[in-house]
């Protein structure tokens, strides 16, 4: 092997590490995005449960103030920032209003 190829070699495999750092970058990125969303979901999920013991200890209860009452623990829900509406039930809300939940809660 002569110099030139040599020269060659190492750069090719310069240009290979290079790569592997850009893709070890990304997947950096993609692990940190998961962290965050499974932080999200947890949290969510926690609230979640909490919210359906709540739910579920008002089983003895007249139909009418259930119904009333549910009404309530969905505006509850939306004014802490969840969404109720049947499309993106339980999701967090990041934009603003919706537009179909606020139909739903002035029925």
């Amino acid at each position: 092997m002569n110099k030139q190829e040599i020269f060659e070699r190492v750069a090719q495999v310069e240009q290979q590490i290079g790569d592997l750092y850009k893709e070890l970058g990304g997947l950096k990125e993609q692990i940190v995005a998961l962290i965050e969303e499974n932080t999200r979901l947890s949290m969510e999920n926690e609230h979640l449960n909490e919210r359906q013991q709540v739910n579920s200890s008002q089983e003895g209860q007249n139909i009418e103030e259930v119904a009333h009452k549910g009404h309530d623990n969905l505006a509850d829900l939306y004014d802490e920032g969840f969404h109720i509406c049947n499309i993106h039930y339980g999701r967090m809300r990041t934009e603003g209003d919706c537009l179909f939940c606020m139909a739903f809660l002035n029925k």
